[in-house]
């Protein structure tokens, strides 16, 4: 049973790709929120995939995974951090998802005999999904993934067709994100491409109410007039989606150019004047940082395909924001590392090894971490790369010959990183963890514990911690319930901290994560010292 008050924003794109969706839904969401309307955000992926768990990194992007475990796409990051809105498994599916649904009712007999197909089954399947995730709240912001046109998603665009009707006229939206191209030869913006693709929408029985252009450059009205006439829009409803130095200008430019105000006119919606004094604080600090530039490599396997570490890479950028300073982030293959040696990692401040799996690039990780320990140099690793630098440690440090992993040589003499004792293929979600006192981690997180969400398949080995610590590698973060091992660090280091989640999941740009906030300030530590010697002489 849906929410009779919950009222629908629906996001779709047209004539290209990767035209911002995910970030025009989260500005829209921030938007809203600031006018004191509770909201919630969802994306629909056409994929047959019944969720990203299998897909490579390379075609996907990250997978995003949410406090209850889910595992979702990369947008569900942009949702969280421009908003304060907790997404679930429920805020994403796939085509798969709703297929597979579909089917394992047929299966138990839940249609009674009917020849299952794509309307109504496929199509009431999906309503249902929504209004789910929707219940309870003002708004529901639903993006549809893919492109106009595509065949894969035509299902998901007849559901939200028919939803329009479900939910009556003042409660329904459609939002259409185009690309309004610029052809230098001509000296001309041309329309054609969004009228064909809005005409695509309207031979479905779709009608946008708001047209959202993606343009390098301001348009005239003369274009804004067009667009009004031939895609059948009121020009009031025509916006732009300019280019911005950084994605966190753009709920106060949509909000400049009246979006909000005419969102809720559309859905007629009474609501509070938008409050962004936030945003102008980050976009402040981000166009003048205080304390100058910071240069830290990111030592990964997936760094062809910057995607992979999105969540990451916004969260170095939070760090940077609350320490006053701009974050340059160098993506530096850690094979490279492994063929021309970790000199490739001079002159930067600091170091992350962040998570992922499978042999490729493991060693180039080890070297990163040792070269990070023993030149003093801040280093944070995530995942795989704090196994990666228990594993240097125990190689190194311990001596313990041949030290591995178990998921990278199944023979290793000395196994410091084990799959679960419990069996269990994948930790997923979110877990607390008891932090020890007077740990560089408690300092920074200023409580006990803290709840932090995981996805990985291997722990650091229970046999190996005893040992380990007398050394001098202690582990600060131990989870409540099983004892897992969530959190390492180096005695007499800067900054050499280690955590078995994904801190990256739960930044902000107005509330950086902890562990990256302090990593980013040792890193500029680390830049101020190295400077004076070099003024020195």
């Amino acid at each position: 049973m849906r929410s009779k008050k919950t009222k629908f924003i629906f996001v779709t794109g047209g004539v290209a790709s990767s035209l911002g969706k995910g970030i025009v839904c989260a500005s829209i969401g921030s938007l809203l929120e600031n006018r004191g309307l509770s909201l919630t955000l969802l994306k629909m992926d056409p994929y047959i995939n019944v969720d990203p768990e299998t897909m490579s990194p390379f075609q996907h992007g990250e997978i995003y995974v949410t406090h209850d475990g889910g595992q979702g796409d990369l947008d569900l990051g942009h949702y969280e951090r421009f908003t304060r809105v907790q997404v679930n498994r429920g805020n994403n599916f796939t085509s798969g998802k709703i297929y597979d649904t579909v089917i394992q009712k047929e299966r138990r007999g839940e249609y009674h005999g009917q020849t299952v197909q794509v309307i109504p089954h496929i199509t009431d399947e999906t309503k249902l999904h929504i209004w789910a995730a929707a219940e309870g709240y003002d708004i529901a912001v639903v993006e549809i993934g893919g492109t106009v046109g595509d065949i894969e998603s035509l299902p998901f665009l007849e559901a939200i067709r028919q939803l329009r009707f479900d939910v009556g006229v003042g409660n329904c939206c459609h939002v259409h994100l185009t690309l309004l191209p610029y052809i230098s030869a001509a000296g001309e913006m041309k329309t054609k491409p969004t009228q064909h693709s809005v005409m695509k929408l309207r031979e479905i029985g779709i009608q946008p109410d708001v047209l959202i252009c993606r343009a390098d450059r301001l348009i005239e009205e003369g274009i804004r007039d067009k667009l009004a006439l031939f895609c059948n829009v009121e020009k009031r409803s025509v916006f732009v989606s300019p280019e911005v130095e950084s994605v966190y200008e753009l709920p106060m430019e949509f909000h400049r150019q009246g979006l909000d105000e005419r969102l809720t006119d559309i859905l007629n919606i009474w609501a509070a004047k938008a409050r962004l004094k936030e945003w102008e604080i980050v976009v402040d600090k981000l166009k003048h940082p205080s304390r100058g530039q910071l240069k830290v490599a990111v030592v990964g396997k997936y760094v062809e395909f910057k995607e992979s570490y999105r969540s990451l890479t916004e969260a170095l950028v939070h760090g940077g924001i609350d320490n006053g300073c701009l974050i340059q982030a160098v993506f530096v293959d850690a094979q490279e590392v492994e063929h021309k040696g970790v000199e490739i990692l001079q002159g930067y401040d600091g170091i992350v090894v962040p998570g992922g799996s499978g042999l490729g690039g493991s060693e180039g990780k080890i070297a990163a971490a040792g070269y990070a320990r023993k030149n003093k140099l801040p280093y944070l690793g995530i995942g795989l790369g704090m196994q990666m630098a228990v594993v240097e440690f125990a190689r190194n440090v311990a001596a313990w010959v041949g030290a591995n992993s178990l998921e990278f040589d199944a023979k290793t003499p000395h196994p410091v990183v084990v799959p679960f004792a419990s069996g269990q293929q994948l930790r997923l979600g979110s877990f607390e963890c008891r932090l020890a006192p007077q740990s560089l981690a408690a300092s920074l997180y200023k409580a006990p514990t803290t709840q932090e969400r995981h996805r990985h398949s291997h722990e650091i080995n229970p046999s190996c911690l005893e040992k380990l610590q007398e050394l001098g590698f202690i582990f600060s973060g131990i989870e409540v319930s099983k004892g897992y091992a969530d959190i390492c660090e180096l005695k007499d280091h800067p900054f050499f901290l280690g955590c078995q989640f994904h801190p990256e999941f739960q930044s902000k740009p107005f509330a950086a994560h902890p562990l990256i906030s302090g990593f980013i300030h040792a890193a500029m530590q680390h830049r101020d010292e190295r400077q004076q010697q070099e003024e020195r002489g």
